[in-house]
C-alpha cells in the first residue's frame, strides 16, 4: 500500500518530478509515448472538487490506511480551511498523468489554483491511497506578485530568471547581484570541475577512487566501508541527486581543492574571494560547531590565503566526524562560514555546465530535478542546499520551445530558521512562469 500524504495548501510540499536522464539534445521525455490515465483514475480526479467542498463521498473514496491517518473530521477541517482562504473548488483545469493510476492535477478554486498529486489503487474498488496538495497559488499569478512575496520575507532573499543563449539575459530579478549563502548548492562547482577534467581528458567518469573520507550523514556513503571502490560518476550522482556529503568530500579530494577553487572563478563568480577556499562539508560543519567558535571568528576575518593556512594548521581538529549536538539546534550558526554566490553567479555556473559540462554532467543534474509536478520541460536539472537559516536552489531548464533558462535564488536569516516550504513554493511558482514562455 502506498504511503499517503495530505498537506494543507499553506504547507506547499514540492513534488519531485520524474527523473530525466537523456542528453539534453534528445530528452527521453520528448520521445516517450504519453501516459494515459486509467478510467478509474479519471473518475477519482473528477470527484476531487466535491470532496474538497465537503459534499463528496469520503468513506467511499479513500482506502483504510488513508482514513486511519486522516479521519473524516480532519479532512473536512482541512477542506474548510482551503475554502476559507481560496473559495470553493470549482473544477479540474489540467491533468498530467504520471502513470495510469497516478497524476498531477490542477484544481481551480474561486481565488486560486491548487496542484494536487493523486494516487489510486490499481485493484478494485480503486480507492485513493495518496493525496498531496503541493501548491496553491493565486489565480492570475505573475512575476510582480512573486517578487512582492520575496520582498516580504524576513531576512535576506534574492532570485533571478535568466534567458541563456549567446548571453545571459535577466527576465526577472530581485537583488540578482547579492551574494547569498548556498548551502549544498556549492556542489555544482565540484560537479563542474569533475566535468572539466573529464572533458579535458584528464579523467574518465568511470575512474575509480576509494572512499576514504567521512562527513556527517546526508546520504548513504557515510555508512559504506572505508576503502570501498567508487567511480567518479557514482560520487557525482550521489552528491547532486541526494546531496551526499561523504561522496562530495571524497570527490573534492580526488579532484583537488585548488582545481575546484579555480573553477569558482572559471565558471563566472563575480567575487571568488568571498567563498575561497572551497570548504569540504566536514570542514564547514566543524567550523560552525560551537566548540570551534574561535576558528569561525578567524575564518570570517581572514582572506583566502589566511583561510587556507587556517585549514592547514587545524586539519586534525576539522576532520573529526563526531557531531556537536548544538549544531542541530533551532538557531543558525556561523553563517559567515559558508559558500557564497549571487543569483547571477549561479546562472553563469549553470550556463557553463550547459555549454561545457557535457551530456553526463547534465544527466546527473537531471536525476532529481525538483520541478513542479505540472510544469512541462524538455530538460530540467537541479541542485539546492539548506541548513538552519539558509536555503538556496538552482535550476537549469529547457522549455518545450527549446529555450534554455537558469532559475536560481536563495533566502537566509541570521536569527531563525527559514521556512523551506515557503521558499520552495515561491521558486516553483517562478518555474511555472518559465515553463509557459
Amino acid at each position: 500500500m502506498r504511503t499517503l500524504i495530505f498537506a494543507l495548501a499553506l504547507l506547499t510540499l514540492p513534488i519531485t518530478a520524474q527523473a530525466q536522464t537523456a542528453a539534453p539534445s534528445a530528452p527521453a521525455s520528448a520521445q516517450a509515448t504519453p501516459v494515459q490515465a486509467a478510467p478509474e483514475l479519471t473518475r477519482r480526479i473528477d470527484a476531487l472538487p466535491a470532496l474538497i467542498n465537503g459534499t463528496g463521498d469520503f468513506e467511499g473514496t479513500f482506502d483504510a490506511s488513508f482514513k486511519a491517518q486522516v479521519p473524516k473530521a480532519q479532512f473536512d477541517a482541512l477542506g474548510a480551511q482551503l475554502r476559507a482562504q481560496h473559495g470553493k473548488a470549482v473544477g479540474i483545469e489540467r491533468v498530467a498523468p504520471r502513470t495510469p493510476h497516478q497524476a498531477v492535477v490542477r484544481v481551480g478554486f474561486e481565488k486560486s489554483v491548487a496542484t494536487i498529486q493523486i494516487i489510486v489503487d490499481p485493484a478494485p474498488p480503486h480507492a485513493v491511497t495518496g493525496l498531496l496538495i503541493s501548491q496553491v497559488e493565486p489565480r492570475g499569478d505573475g512575476l510582480a506578485q512573486i517578487e512582492a512575496e520575496f520582498r516580504a520575507l524576513p531576512g535576506t532573499a534574492a532570485y533571478g530568471i535568466y534567458r541563456l543563449g549567446d548571453s545571459r539575459t535577466p527576465v526577472a530579478e530581485y537583488r540578482g547581484d547579492a551574494a547569498m549563502p548556498l548551502g549544498s548548492a556549492f556542489k555544482l562547482w565540484v560537479l563542474a570541475e569533475a566535468a572539466r577534467q573529464v572533458q579535458a581528458g584528464r579523467r574518465k567518469w568511470s575512474d575509480v577512487v576509494t572512499l576514504d573520507t567521512r562527513s556527517l550523514p546526508s546520504g548513504i556513503t557515510q555508512n559504506w566501508p572505508t576503502g570501498a571502490p567508487v567511480t567518479l560518476h557514482s560520487l557525482a550522482t550521489l552528491m547532486i541527486s541526494i546531496s551526499d556529503n561523504t561522496a562530495t568530500d571524497t570527490l573534492l579530494r580526488a579532484l583537488g581543492r585548488d582545481a575546484v577553487d579555480a573553477m569558482v572563478a572559471r565558471a563566472g563568480a563575480s567575487d571568488p574571494g568571498a567563498t575561497l577556499p572551497v570548504l569540504s562539508t566536514i570542514e564547514a560543519f566543524q567550523l560552525k560547531s560551537p566548540g570551534n567558535a574561535d576558528l569561525a571568528v578567524a575564518w570570517k576575518a581572514a582572506g583566502p590565503d589566511g583561510r587556507r593556512k587556517l585549514l592547514r594548521d587545524n586539519a586534525g581538529r576539522l576532520a573529526a566526524t563526531r557531531p556537536d549536538a548544538a549544531m542541530f539546534g533551532p538557531k543558525p550558526l556561523a553563517l559567515d562560514v559558508e559558500w557564497f554566490a549571487s543569483p547571477r553567479d549561479q546562472a553563469a555556473l549553470l550556463d557553463w555546465l550547459r555549454t561545457r559540462g557535457g551530456a553526463e554532467a547534465l544527466a546527473i543534474m537531471a536525476v532529481n530535478p525538483q520541478t513542479p509536478g505540472d510544469a512541462d520541460f524538455a530538460y530540467a536539472g537541479f541542485k539546492g542546499g539548506s541548513e538552519t537559516g539558509v536555503i538556496y536552489g538552482s535550476w537549469l531548464v529547457r522549455t518545450r520551445a527549446g529555450q534554455w533558462y537558469a532559475v536560481t535564488g536563495g533566502w537566509s536569516r541570521p536569527d531563525a530558521a527559514v521556512e523551506t516550504l515557503t521558499f520552495m513554493s515561491l521558486m516553483q511558482r517562478l518555474m511555472r512562469q518559465v515553463a509557459t514562455r
